[in-house]
């Protein structure tokens, strides 16, 4: 799965907004939405919110999770904690660029929540990168991934399998009785 497909996934989040429209329900496969009311807050997938704000039909309201203290805390605890912590939301760095790419007039101190969320990912990444050096060094046969995203998991993806083939390789060509050093690809 690449980042343009789990940009999709997110897109499926629900976000609220605030219509500068009247209409009354609307009815979709995915679930009745509506009804909008100027004024009014209503909650939206993010892929129809970003597309009424860029027909000028709405204000988008950031989630709660995405407010600079809240966000200052999570980068603290992720820097303290060895392991990985809980993140408020499951595509949290997908949301934060298209609703900064898209939106950032409606979110207040938006370069400031772009840097802090980008420090989180950081954090994390190098995380994930220590996690599987240590992982691989040990000759591991399994790891947990607690509190990972798919998006945080998909940047490790290839680097893991491939690493997790050779060791395999190398294993079956290290057992003795394995037959003059020839091993079978499956």
């Amino acid at each position: 799965m690449d980042p343009l497909e789990v940009e999709f996934l997110a897109e499926k989040e629900m976000v609220k907004i605030i219509p500068n429209f009247s209409l009354d329900k609307v009815y979709l496969i995915g679930g009745d939405l509506g009804p909008f009311n100027p004024g009014l807050p209503v909650e939206v997938p993010v892929w129809l919110a970003l597309n009424l704000k860029q027909r000028q039909k709405c204000r988008i309201v950031p989630p709660d999770w995405m407010d600079a203290d809240k966000l200052e805390e999570i980068r603290e605890q992720e820097r303290k904690e060895d392991t990985f912590t809980p993140i408020p939301s499951p595509y949290y760095m997908e949301l934060t660029k298209l609703l900064l790419n898209h939106a950032a007039d409606n979110i207040p101190k938006a370069d400031e929540i772009r840097t802090l969320v980008k420090d989180i990912w950081d954090t994390r990444i190098a995380k994930l990168r220590l996690s599987a050096d240590s992982f691989i060094g040990q000759q591991e046969a399994h790891a947990r991934l607690d509190n990972l995203t798919l998006l945080e998991i998909n940047t490790t993806r290839s680097f893991l399998l491939d690493s997790l083939n050779y060791m395999y390789k190398l294993r079956s060509n290290l057992q003795p009785g394995s037959g003059s050093g020839k091993s079978q690809d499956y």
